[in-house]
């Protein structure tokens, strides 16, 4: 089959912004002949990535079919194949992917790109790809199904990213990849990166991995890949591929079967098996070593058809398109952003850790002046000391310059007085969680600061508005709750107060901007978004270990939902104490939906940090003096039932906070959750999760999202 016979499967997608395949005829250095190099190329600006829909296919195909006659001829000796300034290909068009209502036009979708890379492939001339920026999913394969490859070190963001999208590499991706740099580097690449926060390859890198043949730099990258492909086109050139293997070879047999069962014990460690698409992609790989590329690609084809119509896949895309790619840059609810005041120096009202932490984010990316105040020297000094330490490990790192380096540590400075806020534009305090505390702080501010300097709280569970109270101008606090770590978490919860006014709001969205987090705008409501679910949740699953569930039965049990780590865990890493307080706030708040574990609270008292400790065998054990510490009831619960239990209870919760207005819509709860609490996003975030669990309709007698938002377009 060619392009030409599915221009059927094209004309569904009347919309499609199409990437062009632009053909010059280039002269090759030293006499080598004539070159075709086709630049990919969607008509817009870098803001805007090139994608691959049926109709740019088509288009490609076609120009292929066109350039294949043209070798045949003997008028061009080679084609290459780039793309536009800081792009190769973006990969897939995703928004079209999704929109597909049926398994044929899946498959037809697989089938037309196996087709025209198969030409690309097969042109009877050599073909290579010139990756000078981005390459993602098919973006990449059309890299790797072309004869030879370079790469721009200035290339990032190489990536077969499927696993993590819902899908598999479906156009010659999981067969190329293996046998070009290794099943252990391929299962790397298609597996582990894709499930660690969607992992990329530098340029440099792809080329050590041996995915390309050859590495220029970015300021003549164009002109070195010409010369380097009429070398080897003349034959002055022979590429060496040290990790190339053949896959029929005893000890290669080996060493894939090897790496597809470390694969698949990654995917359980990192999704408990909770979402098809990893799976996949290794029962592929692993079917493909004895085949030969054209078996191979019509199981990549029927793999790929299947996974497009999963709602997993659909969810995947709602979370990663419409939530991340555009949601969390349209907040909703934020107002006008002409609002907005300038933000010329900041205050932090705090030394320790989380205070420190937002001192440096400041710093580094407002680049204004930053000052620090706590009760005494030592520990102003100590907050200080942190944020230079960090500098310092980024600038050993290399990710910072020296310059900067010494312009972020002049930035921050410390003091036990307020004075030097007096001509801040924005304090926030990062003081303990303790409601007459902070007021205390905002009344004091308030006698020093500005009257247009705006007061912000990073407090986790307290109300905004109480804080407000006392305040002479208490339109000027709003809530800007960071999570932690404050440098890797993106969210930031943005909180209205009832007396917060717009100009306000809008600074606090724009810093959030400036500052690279992800701001949703929550009500002021006990524990806003994040806390409130997590509270929830954690709540079901300790009080059914306080009735009797085994503890490996009970921190289990939500393992199917795919969590970044247990619930056990997580209490944990907050603090026992930390996260006792959060539950006492929103049990006084909300009653016996926050129970308050008795069991956890003897912990506290008798300074037990964890629940778990290393036994002698190095498994997680409860030691018996923990045990001996707590009491049970007699009415255990199996996982399945601790599993379903927790369901309901988040989708009651859910229902409940929509109903309060807590936020817009459920959409803003799973960007919140995406971004705040590593919810995954191959889950499609909480409430996907939850309609598709069956406990939407059970609790609340309806889905949070219309068909067709995260699940088969109706």
């Amino acid at each position: 089959m060619s392009a030409n016979d599915f221009h059927h499967l094209a004309s569904l997608f009347p919309d499609e912004v199409v990437t062009h395949s632009l053909v010059q005829d280039v002269e090759l250095p030293g006499g080598a002949g004539t070159f075709a190099l086709i630049t990919l190329d969607n008509g817009l600006d870098h803001t805007k990535p090139t994608t691959l829909g049926p109709n740019t296919l088509v288009e490609l195909g076609t120009v292929l079919d066109g350039l294949k006659e043209r070798a045949a001829r003997g008028e061009i000796v080679g084609v290459g194949v780039t793309g536009k300034p800081y792009f190769l290909v973006a990969g897939a068009d995703l928004s079209a992917v999704k929109t597909l209502k049926e398994r044929t036009h899946g498959l037809w979708m697989a089938q037309l790109g196996h087709s025209v890379y198969a030409t690309l492939a097969n042109l009877g001339v050599p073909s290579f790809a010139f990756i000078n920026g981005l390459a993602l999913g098919g973006g990449l394969e059309i890299a790797l199904q072309s004869t030879y490859r370079t790469v721009s070190t200035g290339a990032g963001a190489l990536a077969l990213p499927e696993a993590f999208l819902g899908l598999i590499p479906g156009w010659g991706g999981v067969y190329i990849l293996p046998r070009l740099i290794g099943p252990a580097n391929a299962v790397k690449v298609m597996i582990e990166n894709p499930l660690s926060n969607s992992r990329t390859l530098t340029g440099p890198q792809a080329f050590e991995l041996g995915m390309a043949d050859a590495l220029f730099e970015p300021a003549d990258f164009l002109e070195q890949s010409l010369a380097w492909a009429a070398d080897v086109i003349t034959g002055k050139t022979r590429p060496e591929r040290r990790n190339a293997v053949d896959p029929l070879d005893d000890t290669v047999a080996v060493e894939w079967a090897s790496a597809v069962s470390a694969g698949r014990a990654f995917v359980e460690s990192k999704t408990a098996n909770a979402a098809p698409a990893p799976g996949k992609v290794l029962d592929v790989m692993e079917a493909n070593r004895t085949m030969g590329q054209a078996e191979a690609a019509a199981l990549e084809c029927e793999t790929l058809a299947v996974l497009m119509q999963t709602d997993e896949f659909r969810s995947t895309v709602y979370a990663f398109l419409d939530l991340v790619q555009k949601r969390s840059k349209r907040p909703a609810g934020a107002p006008d952003r002409t609002l907005a005041r300038p933000v010329t120096k900041v205050g932090v009202v705090g030394a320790g850790l989380m205070a420190s932490q937002l001192a440096l984010l400041f710093a580094r990316q407002l680049k204004v002046p930053v000052v620090m105040t706590d009760i005494d020297q030592t520990r102003v000094d100590k907050g200080v000391g942190y944020v230079h330490a960090e500098v310092d490990k980024l600038l050993a790192k290399k990710r910072i310059t020296p310059d900067a380096a010494n312009r972020t540590k002049a930035l921050v400075t410390g003091s036990v007085s307020k004075e030097p806020f007096s001509d801040a534009d924005f304090v926030i305090e990062a003081v303990f969680e303790e409601l007459n505390v902070k007021k205390q702080v905002f009344a004091e501010l308030e006698a020093i600061v500005s009257a247009e300097c705006i007061l912000a709280t990073n407090t986790s569970s307290l109300s905004v508005t109480a804080m407000a109270e006392d305040l002479r101008h208490p339109e000027r606090l709003v809530g800007f709750h960071f999570f932690n770590p404050v440098a890797v978490m993106p969210l930031l919860e943005i909180v209205r107060a009832p007396g917060t006014d717009d100009a306000v709001l809008a600074t606090a969205f724009e810093l959030a901007r400036s500052l690279k987090k992800t701001a949703v705008l929550v009500k002021d409501a006990a524990a806003f978004v994040v806390n409130r679910i997590l509270l929830r949740l954690m709540g079901e699953v300790i009080a059914a270990f306080d009735e009797g569930t085994p503890a490996e039965v009970a921190d289990n049990a939500l393992r199917p939902m795919g969590l970044p780590m247990s619930p056990f865990t997580l209490s944990a890493m907050v603090g026992l104490p930390v996260a006792q307080h959060v539950q006492e706030s929103l049990h006084q708040a909300f009653g016996d939906r926050f129970p308050v574990s008795s069991n956890l609270q003897k912990l506290i008292d008798n300074g037990v940090q964890s629940l778990w400790a290393p036994g002698p065998d190095g498994q997680q054990t409860i030691p018996a003096e923990t045990l001996s510490i707590m009491s049970f009831g007699d009415t255990p619960s199996t996982a399945e039932e601790v599993l379903r239990r927790t369901q309901d209870a988040l989708a009651e919760e859910i229902g409940l906070m929509l109903s309060e207005g807590v936020v817009a819509g459920p959409e803003d709860i799973d960007l919140c959750m995406i971004m705040g609490a590593g919810w995954p996003m191959f889950l499609g975030g909480i409430t996907p999760y939850l309609d598709r669990a069956g406990a939407s309709e059970r609790v609340n007698g309806k889905r949070f999202l219309a068909p067709g938002v995260a699940s088969a377009p109706q």
